[in-house]
């Protein structure tokens, strides 16, 4: 079978190896859809580890089935995760999932850019959903992501009494302004790209903003003399991470949805921040009831996707689709089409 192996974000090469044998209460799954996530194209994270096939954004049809598989069967369409929780340690049993060890060890073999990947006995019990009838292979391939953002947003308490402001408008932030204007709150979305800023209005912002030094004021000015109830950041930029603080209303809440580099440090105003109750909090990943609402909110529409798509590429094509990701100048989400 093909697999995308990673070196770089300008070095992906395409190679021949074995398809994955699968043990008890183990999938194979065929690719059908597999997108590239942000953090593929995350070098400082990602090169120290390489070459690796990376791909987790995947749907697919089972292949085949190992002893003991419920109630999956070869032919079935669906949408699987790479990461999944043991539900039993206290991580898990305080409400934080996403820093069990086992979700940060368990993954694809060999990744979801290939033709096929083994699903091990884990994911498949507690991260394989079916596909309705109704959603593509490609709208699919957002649950993962999607459910990234539910986590936060649930984390961060978003509701309709609140005005958002999402910095960072790339792939991730546009699915925070959706989920947020489906949950009714008032989105502003900054950004310094004319491209993403014209895909968050798409996506219901009610307003855009620059970045620099004046946001704050410039914000107050678009929210009827307010700053935001609640910021989300989307980006890993420095700047707009240190910055984060001085965006939020008193009582409000700062996510920080996207990292900073590994090593590096951002100053926080703490006492401003004590002052004015301010949160700060992290969502990192997504599993287990997440994963199933995010695709209802697909299915439903209540959060479209397929606009979102701004490539279709084959999987030879995925040295170009890393090029286009990490770019990000006129691409918002790539999706590779391991069967095209």
């Amino acid at each position: 079978m093909r697999v995308a192996v990673y070196h770089s974000n300008h070095d992906v090469r395409i190679e021949e190896r074995d398809r994955p044998r699968i043990g008890p209460g183990e999938v194979l799954l065929r690719i059908e859809a597999s997108g590239i996530c942000g953090s593929d194209v995350f070098e400082a994270y990602r090169r120290p580890r390489a070459p690796l096939v990376l791909g987790h954004e995947v749907a697919g049809v089972v292949a085949e089935v190992g002893d003991g598989v419920e109630p999956f069967r070869p032919g079935d369409r669906v949408f699987a995760t790479h990461h999944v929780p043991c539900l039993e340690c206290s991580r898990c049993r305080s409400g934080h999932p996403s820093t069990c060890e086992m979700l940060r060890t368990t993954h694809f073999e060999p990744g979801g850019f290939a033709d096929f990947a083994r699903v091990p006995a884990p994911q498949v019990r507690r991260g394989m959903l079916p596909i309705p009838d109704d959603v593509s292979f490609e709208d699919a391939s957002f649950v993962e992501p999607l459910a990234c953002v539910v986590q936060a947003q649930r984390f961060a308490a978003v509701t309709a009494a609140h005005s958002v402001v999402v910095v960072g408008s790339g792939l991730s932030g546009l699915l925070q302004v959706r989920l947020a204007r489906a949950s009714g709150a008032r989105v502003l979305a900054v950004d310094l790209s004319p491209f993403r800023l014209e895909a968050a209005i798409r996506c219901g912002a009610e307003g855009t903003l620059l970045p620099g030094a004046d946001l704050p004021a410039r914000l107050r000015r678009a929210n009827a003399g307010r700053l935001a109830d609640r910021v989300i950041v989307c980006t890993a930029a420095a700047a707009a991470q240190q910055q984060a603080p001085s965006l939020a209303e008193p009582g409000g809440t700062v996510l920080y949805f996207a990292p900073c580099n590994p090593g590096e440090t951002v100053p926080l105003p703490l006492f401003d921040l004590w002052r004015d109750e301010i949160t700060v909090t992290f969502s990192y990943a997504a599993s287990g009831d997440d994963l199933g609402a995010a695709l209802e909110l697909i299915r439903s529409g209540r959060v479209p996707v397929t606009d979102l798509i701004s490539h279709r590429l084959p999987l030879t094509e995925a040295a170009r689709g890393f090029a286009l990701t990490a770019r990000a100048a006129e691409s918002l989400k790539v999706i590779l089409l391991p069967g095209r």
